[in-house]
């Protein structure tokens, strides 16, 4: 990693910044104002980038090589140090936030590695509640990141900000996301982060993380913490709005074009909150919705029944209790969101059916459709990664379904080539956006472009035209994404049947609830509105010759 340098003008505050703040009342004893800090950077204090590795493959030493000695820091907040080598990984290495959230015993001795390496010393490991603290600062700072980003470049030279090497940007994060969106008590949040500024970095770095801190710690307090200004012209208040909720420009600007002002304000605010998650009870075992509730009661997990469905409870945080209780493990359930729930409703499949998921992967639709065949018909589970689709096969044995689901890995064109086979059902949840699902997936908003939504329409258009071809006459259609987004779901449909005139469209009133009934007679769910994933579906049938 190359050196960056900011030093001299590029470290101080703007001249507006500094005439703003030298007007107030003078700092309290030990305290260093923005202003202090760009004296210092300009009479020489440089920033220079950690030269440390940060890589999300960094493995750990491997039994008989010689083990790296790595000092110990206790006084270190350690759930902080975890904390910011994650983002590292997250940013810098291109980790995915969700992955880096199974936290299995064995990632957290990894990640114990990673912070070593990354840092420069070791700290102490992580308890379990640690462990959730580190999931939930990490996920919560990736969401916020624009604003927060937003408010330090406020308080801060942003030219400075962006050319910042990248551990000290994510301490600094840390402790604003800690100041303004958690609550926690200025003098721990100022305190701590600036210990680990030192100890990670210098004492220079630790200078700069304090002024920027204590102004805005002391700004909040009285009520004048700088916030994005929504006014002027359509672009102006759409990247105001970007700030303000920490979403992408392009999305902000589509949603206000579709849905308005005050939905696409309630939008984010769902994308922004901590995701609830559900689980499906077990029929394949015989495990009842009843029966899940009063295990999960016993391991302390607060669950509620499922408003729309027979079979699936919500859970509000809890979920790593029910991965170490084994209830997965031991096919009691398995982790499904209910808009995924309503799509295999829409699907409708029944003892003897012979279905065909095309892009089954992570499989739990195709896992939740073998449940309620009974044992009675099978489901040809098809994915082009091998991966993923051992995980479906694991899971199954656990589910007590192995014996109806059957996986080939293939591209859904080649296997379309290779088998005559003319199913009942065939399934196409299509790889799409996700925009659906930006509650679950925290770093999925700042990973996709415009132009990727475009490349996404055209693959799904392929697959779905591939899929038809395995639908015998009589026999359901069903494509499904988890995107709200129009060229994804109805656009795809209009242009389907356009060039297909063997299928027609067919309303799923009567396999969902009306209220998430379109009036063109899809499924579509609104995380907004119905307190889920965004999902969408629509039912054809292949006509009879």
């Amino acid at each position: 990693m190359q050196s960056l340098k900011l030093g001299g003008t590029a470290a101080a505050v703007s001249d507006v910044q500094r005439a703003r703040l030298t007007s107030r009342k003078t700092t309290r004893s030990g305290e260093h104002s923005l202003v202090d800090i760009s004296r210092k950077a300009q009479s020489g204090l440089c920033f220079s980038a950690s030269t440390r590795p940060v890589s999300q493959t960094a493995a750990p030493s491997s039994p008989g090589r010689q083990q790296q000695h790595f000092p110990v820091r206790r006084e270190v907040s350690n759930y902080r140090a975890f904390s910011v080598v994650r983002l590292l990984r997250i940013e810098q290495g291109g980790a995915y936030a969700d992955v880096l959230s199974q936290d299995g015993e064995h990632a957290w001795d990894r990640e114990l590695d990673y912070v070593a390496r990354t840092l420069g010393f070791r700290t102490a490991a992580l308890d379990p509640q640690g462990q959730r603290q580190v999931t939930e600062i990490v996920a919560g700072i990736t969401r916020w990141k624009r604003y927060v980003d937003f408010l330090i470049k406020s308080y801060y030279d942003p030219h400075a900000y962006d050319r910042m090497e990248p551990l000290l940007r994510q301490i600094l994060r840390l402790g604003v996301y800690e100041l303004v969106k958690m609550g926690t008590p200025p003098h721990a949040a100022v305190n701590e982060t600036v210990k680990l500024a030192k100890v990670a970095l210098r004492q220079g770095a630790g200078a700069l993380v304090n002024g920027v801190l204590r102004t805005i710690s002391r700004d909040q307090a009285r009520g004048e913490l700088l916030e994005p200004k929504v006014e002027g012209d359509s672009r102006s208040q759409a990247r105001a709005l970007a700030d303000l909720y920490s979403h992408p420009v392009w999305m902000v600007r589509r949603w206000l074009c579709r849905f308005g002002r005050s939905e696409t304000i309630a939008l984010m605010d769902w994308n922004n909150k901590p995701p609830t998650y559900s689980l499906r009870a077990n029929s394949a075992r015989r495990v009842s919705r009843k029966s899940l509730l009063e295990t999960l009661n016993e391991l302390n997990v607060i669950s509620e029944p499922s408003s729309v469905l027979e079979d699936f409870v919500r859970v509000s945080g809890g979920l790593q209790a029910v991965i170490r209780g084994g209830l997965m493990q031991r096919g009691l359930c398995s982790v499904q969101d209910e808009s995924g729930g309503l799509v295999v409703k829409v699907i409708d499949p029944q003892p003897g059916d012979i279905i065909i998921d095309c892009c089954a992967a992570p499989g739990g639709k195709a896992l939740n459709m073998a449940a309620c065949l009974q044992k009675e018909g099978k489901v040809f589970a098809v994915d082009i990664n091998k991966g993923k689709l051992s995980l479906l096969q694991n899971a199954a044995i656990h589910l007590g379904v192995d014996d109806v689901v059957i996986t080939e890995c293939s591209d859904l064109c080649s296997y379309a080539d290779r088998h005559d086979l003319l199913a009942d059902k065939v399934l196409v949840d299509a790889p799409c956006s996700g925009l659906g699902v930006l509650s679950k997936r925290a770093d999925l908003r700042w990973r996709k472009t415009s132009t990727e939504l475009e490349d996404m329409v055209n693959l799904q258009s392929i697959l779905l035209r591939s899929a038809a071809r395995l639908v015998k006459p009589g026999g359901v259609l069903v494509y499904s994404t988890c995107s709200i987004e129009p060229e994804e779901n109805h656009g795809q449909v209009y242009n389907f049947l356009g060039c297909h005139r063997e299928f027609k469209l067919e309303s799923v009133e009567g396999y969902v609830p009306k209220t998430f009934v379109t009036r063109e007679g899809y499924f579509a769910s609104l995380p907004h509105l119905h307190n889920m994933d965004g999902a969408f579906a629509a039912r054809f049938v292949r006509m009879r010759v």
